[in-house]
């Protein structure tokens, strides 16, 4: 089986871009932090894993809200989770990277379409983010982007860890720095 469930306490050290390579003139990345984890952590692997469907179970037990950062944003499954999560009343804000936003329909028009607000960080070379945060309490990671490649042709993981608002906040903030560099997509 390639889903793995972890507890533990440890210390997490979140490293963040360094402010020498943002040539943009802009303000830098958050800081790095020490964060104390106690929580539950879901690992999952792919090709051919449970990531996806890890990914759509997160999705379908937020409450509240879900900030999204995304390079690949083309899964079927989880733009439709996603979907379902704003239909039933959850806050869903998407970040893109500029691949996006090339001329062609992706799942940053699809989100956009279907009223939910999206922006392209197109201030970085690549804005490779992966990263889903819900309920500003529990955080997904990891390098597997929102895609049906990433689930059946890529060596890829995801890291979700929930109960963890400390952790959280740090990913709110990066995700609200992106946010400042991103503009407003719009077709």
């Amino acid at each position: 089986m390639n889903l793995k469930f972890v507890s533990f306490a440890a210390l997490f050290l979140l490293c963040h871009a360094a402010s020498a390579y943002d040539f943009s003139g802009r303000e830098s990345a958050p800081r790095a932090q020490e964060i104390e984890i106690r929580s539950r952590a879901i690992v999952a692997f792919s090709p051919n894993g449970q990531a996806t469907s890890v990914i759509v179970d997160a999705i379908r037990h937020a409450k509240k809200q879900i900030l999204v950062q995304a390079y690949s944003f083309t899964s079927k499954p989880i733009l439709s989770a996603l979907l379902d999560a704003r239909e039933r009343g959850v806050d869903v804000e998407v970040i893109a990277d500029k691949e996006n936003d090339r001329g062609r329909y992706s799942g940053a028009t699809y989100m956009a379409n279907h009223g939910v607000p999206v922006w392209i960080d197109d201030s970085v070379r690549i804005a490779h983010n992966k990263v889903m945060i819900f309920d500003g309490k529990s955080v997904l990671t990891g390098s597997f982007n929102f895609s049906m490649s990433a689930q059946k042709n890529n060596a890829e993981n995801i890291l979700l860890v929930e109960n963890s608002p400390e952790l959280a906040a740090a990913y709110i903030e990066d995700w609200k720095w992106r946010q400042s560099l991103s503009r407003k997509f719009s077709r």
